[in-house]
């Protein structure tokens, strides 16, 4: 078998805002370090996505104060603002993500009042904190295995052989391409694969870390939100309904948990081997 590498490391600060690409990211109990750490919640506590409010995919976010203690926003229209971590010891309150009720801590009136703004419409920016235990898709690998404000899984894989067969056919059927961030991936895997081989994949080895493929992702309508303009259209999902459907769900990408360690690091890197265990 010809070599896989990991091509691509993604994090996406604020849930369902803009993502950075890096060049290596640490391994935390809830994903990369820095993922989905904060979100946009509604006025009640409910999580925000691009699902609703496909606007979020223009908001700029950098972890640039001092260390990652802190964010600065942009978007389009609206003043640049910093925004600092909240303290572990601040007051929390409970917020809700598909389901799963968590404890957040509020990022302040001036980030609240920020995206109210931007989203018209009543919202708050919230933090994890460390004190916050979410579980995996609800429970199903017991309470040890945790997660980020992310959907369900503390990572999400998808090859660049599986987005280049979906971009054929696009254009076979007379429509533009899709890059990558439309589907918001962490990890991003490249080599000499078919299309869709991850979906064999039991577990593998990234680096020193070995994951086990947990679960199909199965895909909701953002990766029809042009991550440039926040414009919203039917494609892909259009063109993946007519060959990854099964059940009532588009599926494109696999949903990973970290299981083991094969040395001491710590630290996944772009160029890192990729190694099919299973």
């Amino acid at each position: 078998m010809s070599e896989i590498i990991l091509s691509g490391l993604h994090i996406y600060p604020i849930k369902s805002t803009a993502g950075l690409s890096l060049e290596t990211a640490a391994l935390t109990p809830q994903g990369l370090q820095g993922d989905r750490r904060y979100m946009v919640v509604s006025a009640d506590g409910r999580f925000m996505t691009q699902r609703r409010f496909p606007k979020m995919a223009l908001v700029q976010v950098a972890l640039d104060i001092l260390e990652g203690k802190g964010l600065t926003l942009r978007a389009p229209g609206m003043s640049t603002l910093q925004v600092w971590r909240p303290a572990e010891d601040s007051a929390t309150i409970e917020v809700e993500v598909w389901g799963d009720r968590t404890t957040a801590l509020s990022c302040g009136t001036a980030a609240d009042a920020w995206f109210s703004q931007f989203l018209s419409i009543p919202c708050q920016l919230v933090y994890m904190p460390e004190t916050s235990q979410r579980p995996v898709d609800h429970g199903k690998f017991g309470s040890e295995k945790i997660v980020s404000f992310a959907d369900a899984y503390p990572y999400l894989l998808l090859s660049e052989a599986s987005l280049a067969g979906l971009n054929q056919k696009l254009v076979d059927r007379q429509s533009a391409s899709v890059p990558m961030n439309r589907f918001r991936p962490n990890l991003i895997v490249s080599g000499d694969i078919a299309p869709h081989a991850e979906d064999e994949w039991k577990r593998i080895r990234i680096g020193e870390t070995v994951f086990e493929v947990a679960k199909p992702c199965a895909r909701c309508s953002i990766p029809n939100v042009d991550q440039v303009s926040g414009d919203r259209t039917l494609e892909p999902s259009k063109t993946l309904a007519t060959y990854r459907t099964q059940g009532n769900a588009i599926w494109f990408g696999q949903n990973l948990i970290e299981v083991s360690k094969t040395g001491q690091s710590n630290i996944l890197s772009v160029g890192d081997e990729i190694e099919i265990l299973a």
